[in-house]
């Protein structure tokens, strides 16, 4: 008599993520932002800095998809170019966090003791700032460039990043196979970066994805206040700056960045949040399977 003994597993992290329909919603939102922006290199059906005082205000037509605004630029098009500033801001912070917060958390958890107290009281220190005062202030120095933004988001959000990633690396770095790396004369530098970064990948990927929404956020916020891209650079904040005069005759022409903005930020927001799902073992969900 053959006898069916069920066995419980826990799911890998990658179908957990794909079973997550918010994270599924993020992944695919972050997916047609890469796509369009790759798209708007070599072509956009209008030059999107191109002006026709004659052709303003035309509605949504086959002819301008989305139409056109006060000075006569297609607005699908600016938006389309948009993405490519919006694209370059979100992983441009996203790498600079990940070098700050990697710099942060290996000093603050594979230091000396007083060295890792100052390195908590710096933390503290900086996060106190908030993002877009750090941004401002930055571009009252530097002058107003996309270049700042990704600058000064990266910077704040990389401390953010440290803080949370600083206990996870001296758990990790207190493991049997890195006291095993470190007995067999592996140097700090080649085991943190061989064994205890790669172990603690996860808490980064899905910081860095929030960071990325954070980004998007302060672009826009910077672009409307004159702090971000130049003029002659499509931006969805700046559009979005330039419009809002005109939400009480054309709505539209103000919707259709809102919604690019919006839609990009919730898509990165539920991209970190169905990352952290999948990867957190305490969240996994067990799979029977029979055998």
């Amino acid at each position: 008599m053959t006898t069916t003994v069920p066995i419980v597993r826990q799911r890998g992290w990658a179908r957990t993520f794909i079973r997550n329909p918010a994270g599924v919603f993020g992944l695919v939102t972050t997916v047609a932002l890469v796509s369009c922006a790759l798209l708007s290199i070599v072509w956009t059906p209008y030059d999107p800095v191109h002006t026709d005082v004659l052709s303003k205000w035309h509605p949504p037509s086959s002819a301008h998809l989305l139409g056109t605004d006060n000075i006569g630029r297609d607005i699908f098009s600016v938006l389309l170019a948009g993405s490519r500033v919006t694209l370059q801001v979100a992983v441009g912070s996203a790498l600079v966090a990940a070098v700050v917060g990697v710099v942060f958390a290996a000093l603050g958890s594979l230091t000396a003791r007083w060295f890792r107290e100052i390195i908590a009281v710096l933390i503290d220190i900086l996060i106190a700032f908030p993002t877009l005062l750090i941004a401002m202030m930055l571009a009252s120095a530097l002058g107003g460039s996309i270049m700042v933004v990704i600058v000064a988001v990266g910077i704040s959000f990389g401390v953010n990043v440290g803080r949370v990633s600083r206990p996870e690396i001296r758990r990790v770095s207190r493991s049997e196979f890195v006291t095993a790396g470190i007995a067999a004369g592996l140097g700090p530098v080649r085991n943190l970066t061989r064994h205890t970064l790669p172990n603690v990948a996860p808490v980064f990927i899905v910081q860095l994805s929030w960071c990325m929404a954070v980004a998007v956020l302060a672009e826009t916020g910077l672009s409307y206040l004159g702090y971000g891209a130049p003029v002659s650079t499509p931006s969805w904040g700046r559009v979005l700056a330039e419009l809002q005069s005109y939400i009480g005759i054309h709505p539209l022409s103000v919707v259709w960045p809102g919604l690019a903005i919006t839609i990009t930020v919730l898509g990165f927001n539920l991209l970190g949040d169905g990352l952290r799902d999948a990867t957190d073992p305490r969240l996994g969900r067990p799979e029977v399977i029979t055998a």
